[in-house]
């Protein structure tokens, strides 16, 4: 292995490590060392690769806006898949991603961390995200009449917002049942036509 390579796998382990240290203390208790333990590496190579541990959280917040970009992207760019099905099928993606990726994961409790100042707004992004995708379904008429795209985006962002918080107790609230509930609810009210 060349040393680029083990400096690659060197900083991903530690950002592997970081990433579940601090879904599981928060970023106040979490700790280099205790990091540098986790990722198997020396504290010196760890101050190689992230100069502090804000440094460090910011390379996990955007390692995980570019991974919920990516599934984000996938998902908008199918073909014959109308902009309401988009949304729905962006709520499993993101809490599958959440429920399977400690960098997402982490990247998401970070941005709420009132200990520090975010570099990346991941609830913001998925936020915005929702409403242009519902400006689009509204464009379409794949809204039912009345329905109110601001409206709609807000529950929606509110109701996947709630199910990382109580499964980051719980992991079982991200079980795909649990955003089936909320579909069976939400949809009869937001779509057209039953087309989705």
């Amino acid at each position: 292995m060349t040393k680029q390579e083990r400096a690659i796998q060197t900083r991903e382990a530690l950002r592997q490590a970081a990433a579940e240290i601090f879904t599981r203390e928060g970023f106040p208790r979490a700790s280099l060392p205790l990091i540098s333990d986790a990722a198997g590496v020396s504290k010196g190579a760890l101050y190689f690769h992230f100069h502090s541990k804000d440094d460090l959280a910011r390379a996990i917040e955007e390692e995980a806006e570019a991974r919920v970009e990516l599934i984000l992207q996938r998902l908008q760019e199918r073909e014959g898949v109308t902009s309401l099905r988009t949304v729905v099928d962006a709520t499993y993606a993101l809490m599958k991603s959440v429920a399977t990726d400690a960098v997402v994961r982490a990247g998401f409790r970070l941005g709420t961390e009132v200990a520090r100042e975010s570099s990346v707004d991941l609830w913001g992004r998925w936020q915005a995200w929702v409403h242009a995708m519902l400006s689009r379904a509204e464009e379409s008429a794949e809204l039912a009449p009345g329905v109110s795209r601001s409206a709609a985006g807000a529950v929606i962002v509110i109701a996947v917002a709630g199910v990382e918080v109580l499964a980051s107790k719980n992991a079982e609230w991200m079980a795909p049942e649990h955003l089936n509930l909320l579909w069976e609810v939400l949809l009869p009210r937001l779509e057209a036509c039953p087309c989705v």
